[in-house]
């Protein structure tokens, strides 16, 4: 596929700098997929919280331990 883009000059600096060592193409291009996957997933998390439902969420926090972690197993 092929298009002609028209790319406002106000983004040059800010793509030059973030672009890194490679092609304006091949930039865009992953720009693109990256558009793609992010509202793929936000698709994907609509119709799996279509499927989920309050109470069954409230019974899943209801069975959670209340055992403080141990130390390894939290941020610090």
């Amino acid at each position: 596929m092929n298009y002609a883009l028209r790319i406002p000059d106000y983004y040059k600096a800010d793509i030059e700098d973030v672009k890194g060592e490679v092609s304006m193409n091949q930039f865009i291009v992953n720009a693109i997929a990256e558009k793609v996957a992010s509202l793929k997933t936000v698709d994907y998390l609509a119709q799996r919280a279509k499927k989920g439902s309050r109470e069954h969420a409230i019974s899943m926090l209801k069975k959670a331990s209340s055992k403080i972690p141990d130390i390894d197993d939290t941020m610090s």
